[in-house]
C-alpha cells in the first residue's frame, strides 16, 4: 500500500508541477515568439524558487550580520534578481523579456484561476443536485 500512495503522490506532484508550468509557458511563449517548450517552463518553474530560495538564505545570513533585522529586504531583491536571470537562462532571452515573462506568469494564471473558478461553479451545482450535502448533526457526540 505504502507503494501504491508513493506513486499517486509523485504523479500528483508531476500533475501539479506541469499545471503551475502552463502559465510560464504561455506567458514565455508569447514572448519569445514561440521558440518556447513545455520542458523548457518546468525547468524554470522548478529552478527558479530554488534559486530564490538559495539565494535568500545565502544572502540573510550575510548580510544579516551587517544589516540585521533590514538584510530580509535587500536579500529578496537579489533573488528575485536571480530568479529573472533563471529565466533569462532558460527562455535565452534578455533582462526586460525576462521580466516581462514574470509579470505577464502572474497575470496569466490569474486568469486561469478565474476560468477555473467558474466552470467549477457551473458544474458544482449540478453534482450538488444530484448528491445533496447532509445536514450537520447539531447534538453532541457521546462521550465514552
Amino acid at each position: 500500500m505504502d507503494v501504491l500512495a508513493s506513486i499517486i503522490f509523485v504523479v500528483t506532484l508531476v500533475g501539479l508541477w506541469a499545471a503551475v508550468s502552463i502559465p510560464v509557458y504561455i506567458s514565455a511563449k508569447i514572448l519569445t515568439a514561440g521558440r518556447v517548450r513545455l520542458i523548457h517552463a518546468m525547468g524554470a518553474t522548478a529552478l527558479g524558487p530554488i534559486v530564490y530560495a538559495g539565494v535568500v538564505l545565502v544572502s540573510v545570513g550575510l548580510l544579516g550580520s551587517i544589516l540585521g533585522a533590514q538584510a530580509s529586504i535587500p536579500a529578496m531583491i537579489l533573488a528575485f534578481i536571480s530568479w529573472l536571470w533563471v529565466y533569462k537562462s532558460i527562455f535565452k532571452t534578455g533582462w526586460i523579456r525576462a521580466f516581462g515573462i514574470a509579470v505577464l506568469a502572474v497575470i496569466v494564471f490569474i486568469a486561469l484561476a478565474l476560468i477555473f473558478s467558474l466552470a467549477m461553479s457551473m458544474i458544482m451545482p449540478i453534482v450538488g443536485e444530484h448528491m445533496p450535502i447532509p445536514e450537520p448533526n447539531p447534538l453532541p457526540y457521546p462521550q465514552v
